[in-house]
């Protein structure tokens, strides 16, 4: 299952660097995955009254939340993707469940 869900996200991230010109580098993967990460951070503090809201209504600022976190959430699953990291068996080993049990 997870590895189905990493390979859409390589897919969609390769397509997008291919049509920016973007160079995914080894680098490249865990920067990204900072910089979504502090863009989810900017989300949260305009949620929680600690940002500037900008004009956008609540409902808006939860979608960008969500949004951002969709963002982290990609790019794990890219990071891991790119190094050949066994998420499936690390939630295992680390969360004491099958990422595949419902």
């Amino acid at each position: 299952m997870l590895s189905d869900l990493a390979e859409k996200f390589e897919r969609a991230s390769r397509n997008y660097a291919d049509a920016n010109g973007i160079e995914r580098d080894a680098d490249w993967f865990l920067l990204k995955l900072q910089e979504e990460i502090g863009e989810l951070t900017q989300a949260w503090n305009r949620v929680s009254g600690r940002g500037r809201k900008k004009g956008r209504s609540d409902e808006e600022l939860r979608l960008d939340l969500a949004d951002e976190a969709a963002d982290v959430l990609g790019h794990i699953f890219l990071f891991a993707h790119r190094n050949d990291l066994d998420l499936s068996a690390a939630i295992k080993r680390k969360w004491l469940f099958r990422p595949e049990q419902r």
